[in-house]
């Protein structure tokens, strides 16, 4: 009977230090301009977000396996390359941000190997033309983004003229490593887009951005900064879906996450390096 009646006590302090983690998580994220957040790792309702206008829930296509937390583990998503989540864009609501500016974030681990992943945001690069709108990828390597934090923002949905892709992200200096939890995020002010590796930005000098030689205006290739991004066209509402995990493409669902997703964040602002900082802090457990 003692040794039952220590382990509830010892399971009540850790139910209360998890209760207090997670409060301490919740008044991080409640900053101006939170539209919603998703934890993961709430065992009772992991994919419906928090502290919103509405409670958005994502709907999970594929095998989406929920990870519990514990004293050593976070909880999360884990997607295998071949799953996603979504919100139908009738239902987006405020996740449509309105305000011409946004920031994303997110804990992430990606599986060794893996490539282009999206990880959250407003983004159909198919769809009449192209549905883009926000998003915030970790990899995108033809615009010199490889294995690096993206933040594409797009006011038309389509391709960059006279260019056959969107090319409208920031990409962060660091590299992200594969195999370790990592907070990524971008925010766009609408001037510039700026993505940011564990809270921390590093610029990027001009470079040459490949597969831009050649097209029309361009005979020697674009050259130009890729952190911050400088972007004055603001953002459309073209009519994406809201997705985590991935994104549609001409041939399907693609660009998919593989590996962990511990919880996605959304601001209808430009958050600063000292709030992301304090961000990544309080909820690096």
């Amino acid at each position: 009977m003692k040794n039952f009646a220590e382990k509830l006590f010892l399971c009540g302090i850790f139910f209360c230090a998890a209760h207090a983690a997670l409060a301490a998580q919740a008044d991080a994220l409640k900053i101006g301009g939170l539209v919603a957040y998703w934890d993961f790792s709430d065992a009772e309702s992991p994919l419906v977000s928090k502290a919103s206008d509405r409670p958005y829930e994502l709907k999970p296509a594929g095998n989406v396996e929920l990870k519990k937390g514990g004293e050593s583990s976070r909880g999360a998503i884990v997607l295998d390359g071949k799953s996603y989540l979504s919100i139908p864009y009738a239902e987006t609501g405020s996740l449509n941000v309105k305000s011409g500016r946004v920031s994303v974030l997110a804990w992430v681990k990606k599986d060794a190997g893996s490539g282009i992943g999206f990880v959250a945001g407003m983004w159909n690069e198919y769809a009449d033309g192209g549905k883009r709108q926000y998003g915030l990828f970790v990899s995108l390597p033809h615009y010199n983004g490889a294995d690096q934090v993206c933040g594409h923002i797009s006011k038309r949905g389509g391709a960059t003229p006279p260019f056959p892709y969107s090319i409208d992200y920031s990409a962060s200096a660091q590299k992200v490593p594969f195999g370790e939890w990592v907070f990524v995020a971008f925010t766009y002010d609408g001037k510039n887009i700026r993505s940011y590796v564990n809270g921390e930005f590093k610029a990027r000098a001009p470079e040459l951005i490949m597969h831009t030689k050649g097209f029309p205006g361009y005979p020697d290739g674009l050259v130009q900064s890729k952190n911050p991004y400088f972007y004055p066209d603001g953002i459309g509402d073209n009519g994406s879906d809201f997705t985590v995990g991935a994104v549609e493409l001409k041939r399907g669902m693609g660009n998919f996450f593989k590996g962990q997703i511990a919880f996605v964040a959304v601001y209808d602002r430009a958050l600063t390096e000292p709030e992301l900082l304090k961000i990544r802090d309080q909820t690096s457990k």
